[in-house]
């Protein structure tokens, strides 16, 4: 063992390694009895393809990226059947122009729709000869000039040249729907919606209608939900009865025909950030395969007649809303502190589950991954914080005695969001060189009940500062980490917690700030897009009744209460958290000689996808920490900090 200071222990983990595992599968299903899925490909410009199972292989060569932009974050982009003649069909959006193709395997994708409409959860209904999806229109240049209905489009592609040919199912009465979903006897369509000002962890409502012979949906009803009830997915039983996932009880539980299946203080269901995603997938028999848990989640097998789960043994530990089913066996994606998300599969006749897809590999040695603490602490008040500690791990190299390692808070995204406990080569990527890193589930964070999620409302920029700062100052308290070493990073919603952090406490020496909110009197209606348009209205308050709180919480307006460095990094093709929010921040600070570096990056948008991106954020961030906490980190490029 050799003795090194923190911060400059050698690292098999770089840069380029971390980005080349950047992202996970993603959106698995079955067509037919074969298995496919999504993958990301960070180094071919980060596009998505789709992974046929039979082969592991991408199934479409660049530059297809099968990726909605419904509601900007998406939604499930493919869906796929096997015709009568034994031939597999797949539909699927591409990203660069949000048309839906058509596409045979061993053929080229042909377009279904016209350009300009963007689509989500397709839906094939062979029989109609359409498919059914979530139609997104933009009706006049503003972000906020939307409409988003249920449309069955043609499979004979009469529609791409032709916007008619697409047939509306709803009357667009409401902002927001998720796709369909159908009975099994073809008689009737359930869906969820809701409108502005609520977010869908809000409010939801599941809506019923009956498949007229014209084919449009009619006499809809609300059956669930309300201004304070999220119904977060809705399927059908093998019988034909209602399943959604509901947190009237303050927990995402299931229930039957408005009857609880498995009341549990714990969640079924989770934050619909996009269209399509599965928590739950009823099976032939009456079983329902589950993702659910209290933070860390398991894959499981509900008995709805007796309330009882089964979880599939395994050494995963978190699961993401994906699940697929066919006859007896459960598709998911799974992964561990110890493992990168892999497709399973679970096969529920027998309880065998098995990696499908994306095994796992071992990039480096495992003995250079961090060991993970769940850990909880108090914040203000004696409130519980979640949250994640990585202590710095090196299987050849430790510290001198008395020094204490450097330690960077990592504050998630979201807001209404969470971090998974896995196996993070980012992560990796400072630990292994001595570096500790702290994932906060501050308050307002999913998967600890409505009530820990409701924590963030009106308190955005309080609580999830104070809870960070309460961590961070736990850790140099009890000895773990060094007082004068800690900093800060996050992106988006986290980059929001980082910068008020900065400007706001003198926890930290330095942070991280990425595609962030930092002005909240501009993002809004007009500047952002418009899912998250009104957000603020339960993050802040209503804008009519609280307008100074928005002026008072932003970091643009105490600009002069940043002294330490930063570095700032931003996409400029973001249209969620535009590059305007960081440039009102840089001309705040003009002439205030704060050393800070802004990197900013052509074709990224919200949320960095690209090798080269991830490669210079990952190599700037370590290089800030290092000029900083004075770290001798060999290899990495220079990072300016002008004043």
């Amino acid at each position: 063992m050799e003795t090194k200071p923190y911060g400059s222990w050698p690292s098999p983990v770089d840069a380029a390694l971390a980005a080349a595992h950047d992202g996970h599968p993603e959106w698995a299903g079955f067509v037919g009895d074969e298995t496919w899925w999504t993958e990301p490909r960070p180094a071919e410009g980060g596009r998505r393809t789709l992974v046929r199972g039979t082969t592991g292989e991408s199934a479409l060569p660049g530059p297809w990226n099968v990726r909605s932009r419904v509601v900007e974050y998406g939604g499930h982009p493919w869906a796929g059947t096997v015709r009568a003649d034994g031939r597999q069909l797949l539909v699927f959006v591409h990203f660069d122009d949000q048309r839906l193709y058509a596409y045979e395997p061993g053929g080229e994708p042909r377009p279904l729709t016209p350009p300009g409409p963007r689509w989500a959860q397709p839906q094939l209904l062979p029989d109609r000869g359409e498919v059914w999806c979530v139609l997104e229109e933009f009706t006049g240049n503003g972000p906020d000039e939307v409409r988003r209905v249920l449309a069955a489009v043609p499979l004979d592609g009469s529609a791409a040249g032709d916007r008619a040919a697409v047939r509306e199912l709803t009357d667009g009465r409401h902002r927001f729907v998720t796709g369909p979903r159908i009975s099994h006897d073809g008689r009737r369509a359930a869906w969820l919606a809701w409108d502005h000002p609520r977010m869908p962890w809000d409010g939801t409502e599941l809506l019923v209608g009956e498949v007229g012979e014209d084919g449009v949906l009619h006499a809809v009803r609300t059956v669930a939900g309300g201004p304070e009830e999220a119904v977060a997915q809705v399927e059908w039983s093998a019988d034909d009865r209602l399943l959604y996932a509901s947190d009237r009880s303050g927990w995402w539980n299931l229930y039957r025909d408005g009857t609880s299946l498995c009341p549990r203080e714990e969640e079924f269901a989770g934050p619909l950030w996009k269209l399509g995603q599965r928590w739950f997938a009823p099976l032939d028999n009456g079983l329902i395969a589950v993702v659910h848990g209290r933070g860390s989640t398991a894959l499981g097998i509900l008995d709805p007649e007796t309330g009882e789960v089964a979880d599939a043994a395994g050494p995963w530990t978190e699961f993401t809303p994906t699940l697929a089913v066919q006859g007896s066996r459960v598709l998911a994606v799974g992964a561990s502190p110890r493992t990168a998300y892999e497709v399973i599969e679970l096969d529920t006749a027998s309880g065998r589950a098995r990696v499908v897809g994306a095994p796992h590999q071992d990039a480096v040695d495992p003995a250079h991954y961090p060991a993970p603490q769940v850990r909880t602490f108090a914040g203000p008040g004696g409130r519980e914080v979640h949250a994640h500690v990585y202590p710095p791990h090196h299987p050849g190299h430790c510290a001198p005695a008395g020094e204490l390692p450097p330690y960077v808070v990592w504050a998630h995204g979201g807001p209404t969001s969470r971090v998974p406990l896995v196996l993070d080569l980012a992560i990796a990527y400072f630990t292994s060189r001595g570096i500790g890193v702290a994932e906060v589930n501050y308050g307002g964070s999913t998967g600890y009940g409505r009530e820990y999620r409701n924590r963030l409302r009106g308190q955005w920029g309080v609580v999830d500062v104070e809870d960070c700062a309460a961590v961070a100052l736990a850790l140099a308290a009890e000895g773990t980490a060094d007082r004068a070493r800690l900093a800060i990073r996050g992106g988006s919603a986290g980059g929001w917690t980082a910068a008020a952090s900065l400007t706001g406490t003198d926890v930290y020496a330095c942070g991280t700030i990425a595609y962030p909110v930092l002005d909240l009197s501009t993002w809004g209606p007009g500047e952002t897009h418009d899912f998250e348009s009104r957000y603020l209205e339960s993050l802040i308050g209503p804008r009519a009744e609280v307008p100074e709180r928005y002026t008072e919480r932003s970091p643009v307006a105490h600009a002069d209460r940043l002294t330490v460095p930063f570095l700032l990094l931003q996409g400029l093709d973001d249209v969620i958290c535009p590059p305007a929010q960081c440039e009102r921040l840089l001309a705040r600070l003009d002439g205030r000689r704060v050393p800070h570096a802004y990197l900013t990056f052509e074709g990224e948008g919200h949320g960095f996808r690209r090798a080269e991106t991830l490669v210079r954020a990952l190599e700037a961030e370590l290089a800030l920490y290092a000029q900083v906490f004075g770290l001798d980190v060999p290899g990495i490029p220079e990072l300016e900090l002008v004043k």
